[in-house]
């Protein structure tokens, strides 16, 4: 738990950190955290998409709508309603399945520019941060542990040798997954933390 503390305090993010107690505090973190991640995937998506020709968006877009990411087979609230329904430990423990789900294909993202390089170790820090929340937050006996979350394989071919166009279209879809995964993470965690000041307006 010490070493959980201890990674936890190393995200803020150009802030004062002091030793943290405070649940508001853990998720406060935990919230910046993810909300930066989900800022950089928005830049790494819109950078391919301008290297793109305009038809190879449009085709590529065509595909991705029609098509899955690995993390689709993690249930999660289907719209903003189940969303506010949903616990505070449940939203919890969906973030945490979605963020040990980029854990492996992340490495695909790194190379370049020093941020990319960093997305692994960040995705890691946050995976420990909401790890803390869910043991703070959760009043059933049982412990959620590392091994009760859905194992899922990597992303399709990726790391095989593809063919040029092959290659392109497993960017996009990389990118876009990461994205989308984001913004949902981003939003559970900030519907939680908001469910834990009962004076806010918690809706999305």
């Amino acid at each position: 738990m010490d070493r959980a503390i201890l990674l936890l305090s190393v995200m803020c993010l150009g802030i004062s950190c002091q030793p943290i107690t405070d649940n508001q505090r853990l998720f406060s973190i935990a919230v910046s955290r993810v909300q930066h991640l989900h800022l950089l995937s928005q830049r790494l998506f819109s950078e391919f998409e301008s290297s793109l020709q305009t038809e190879e968006q449009r085709q590529l877009n065509k595909i991705f709508l029609q098509d899955f990411c690995n993390s689709d087979y993690i249930i999660s609230p289907i719209d903003k309603h189940e969303t506010q329904r949903s616990s505070v430990v449940k939203l919890l423990s969906i973030s945490y399945r979605l963020v040990e789900s980029w854990e492996f294909p992340s490495r695909s993202l790194s190379g370049g520019s020093s941020p990319r390089n960093q997305i692994s170790s960040k995705l890691s820090e946050l995976k420990t941060g909401i790890l803390l929340l869910i043991r703070a937050n959760q009043d059933a006996p049982e412990i959620f542990t590392d091994t009760s979350t859905l194992q899922l394989a990597p992303y399709g071919n990726y790391y095989q040798s593809l063919e040029a166009d092959e290659s392109l279209r497993r960017t996009y879809e990389l990118l876009a997954c990461f994205k989308k995964d984001m913004h949902k993470v981003e939003t559970y965690l900030t519907v939680a933390k908001c469910r834990l000041s009962p004076e806010a307006n918690c809706t999305l």
